[in-house]
């Protein structure tokens, strides 16, 4: 239950300091960050390894993905884990 307080108090931080709506606020030009969406990267690499996804995520540097995929080997085998980086 600590967390509500804590969401409370973000959001009412980001609310914005000016207290102008938006419509009142300024023009100005603002830079959006938007983290990438990793499935299609995730399921180009399931389709080329034959794998089953384990993960899939967004590096750091927000120009990559994280992907893991169980390949399954032949009977005599166990499945590996592979993980590939790949852009997104």
């Amino acid at each position: 239950m600590a967390r509500l307080p804590i969401i409370a108090i973000v959001a009412a931080g980001l609310a914005g300091s000016t207290g102008l709506l938006p419509e009142q606020a300024p023009a100005r030009d603002y830079l959006v960050l938007v983290a990438g969406d990793c499935g299609s990267a995730a399921s180009r690499v399931v389709r080329e390894t034959g794998g089953q996804l384990l993960s899939a995520q967004p590096s750091s540097d927000g120009q990559t993905c994280v992907v893991t995929v169980l390949v399954q080997g032949d009977g005599s085998q166990r499945p590996r884990k592979v993980t590939v980086r790949v852009p997104m």
